[in-house]
């Protein structure tokens, strides 16, 4: 009898938790549900057709990678500091990481331009060798890793976190140098989170729209063209635009996440 009625306890409370995952999930579904049916198939084929469109998705898919890729070079070995060591000002550390998530996107485009602007000492190197940074893709790739790279670091801190010290300091009493049980025992326990903490970066590099205005106006990203395209001509035009851009990150995003779950 007691564990009749538990299981009918069990039961009403997952049928409660349903209802709201299922607000939820509606919230997150009938917007994109809605665009795609408002979108008529021959406009996205046009826009697929559109050198402009293709040119902008081809950038901002691109950049958003090399910048996930360059920048993960510098953030792993620094969320495996976060996850390991204890030092000073670490929680300082720790909160100034998780900044660029917060402050409004436009302030960190300014932010962006003043380390790139022809006064600054990168912008006037740049100058030097005959490039001008501002209107350029490596701006758009600076302020694209800026917005993303605590997804990145957060995540892989979090794999580091996960591994019993046990497994690194048998390694290290065994003879191992440090660098060896990084590479060989850390890393790859870790590698799901940081798997996922490198797609979570490029997702959320590829969708940035205000730091990048601020920077790079010219060569157009998608999320710009589809502003343009707006504010320009309508929502006529910016759909399909949309709906093409959506299309194409969902399947990559898809892909990635397939080798995320072969990699367990």
């Amino acid at each position: 009898m007691l564990k009749n009625k538990t299981n009918a306890n069990f039961s009403s409370l997952h049928l409660i938790f349903m209802f709201f995952g299922g607000v939820v999930f509606l919230f997150i579904v009938a917007p994109l549900f809605s665009l795609f049916l408002k979108t008529p198939f021959i406009d996205i084929k046009e826009a697929a057709l559109d050198k402009e469109v293709v040119s902008s998705i081809y950038l901002t898919i691109s950049v958003s990678m090399v910048g996930t890729l360059i920048f993960s070079i510098f953030a792993i070995p620094l969320a495996y500091l976060l996850s390991k060591k204890d030092f000073l000002f670490k929680k300082i550390i720790t909160g100034i990481i998780d900044l660029p998530i917060v402050i409004p996107h436009s302030a960190a485009g300014i932010a962006i331009l003043g380390i790139i602007s022809r006064n600054s000492l990168l912008g006037t190197t740049a100058e030097y060798f005959g490039y001008n940074l501002i209107g350029n893709p490596l701006a758009i790739m600076l302020a694209m890793s800026f917005v993303s790279i605590p997804f990145l670091i957060n995540s892989a801190r979090d794999g580091f976190s996960a591994i019993p010290e046990r497994i690194e300091k048998t390694a290290l009493s065994l003879g191992a140098s440090p660098l060896k049980v990084f590479f060989t025992i850390s890393l790859p326990l870790a590698k799901r989170s940081i798997f996922s903490g490198l797609i979570l970066m490029w997702a959320r590099g590829l969708s940035e729209f205000g730091a990048v205005i601020i920077v790079a106006y010219h060569p157009i990203i998608t999320p710009v063209l589809i502003y343009e395209r707006f504010s320009s001509f309508g929502l006529k035009y910016a759909r399909p635009v949309t709906v093409l851009f959506l299309i194409i990150c969902f399947s990559i995003f898809i892909l990635f996440r397939l080798l995320s779950n072969e990699k367990k």
